[in-house]
């Protein structure tokens, strides 16, 4: 289970929308997003995170989007049991197959 968040979505979003819009000026784009987060009561390096994620979810920076992140984890949740399942036959097969091979009394 994932830890509760400590921040609000629209607390993420506001912040988010606004340190994209002032790293676009160039005149406040230097320091923009420590000053952003003060104002708003944010830990920076939170914030740049989440900057960081929207602009790669826009396309503005290399990167796995979040959706395609989303899709990649439940695939290989999905992909666990059944691998999980296969071990746990492989190891039944070898130890009924030991037994066969053992001599009766």
């Amino acid at each position: 289970m994932p830890a509760p968040k400590k921040y609000p979505d629209d607390l993420r979003e506001r912040a988010t929308r606004l340190a994209a819009e002032a790293r676009r000026d160039p005149a406040s784009a230097v320091g923009a997003i420590r000053r952003i987060a003060g104002q708003l009561g944010v830990h920076p390096e939170a914030l740049r995170t989440w900057v960081k994620r929207a602009e790669t979810d826009v396309g503005d920076r290399p990167g796995t989007t979040s959706t395609d992140a989303e899709r990649i984890a439940a695939l290989e949740r999905e992909n666990r049991e059944p691998r999980r399942a296969n071990q746990i036959l492989r190891s039944a097969a070898t130890f009924f197959a030991a037994e066969l091979d053992r001599p009766s009394r």
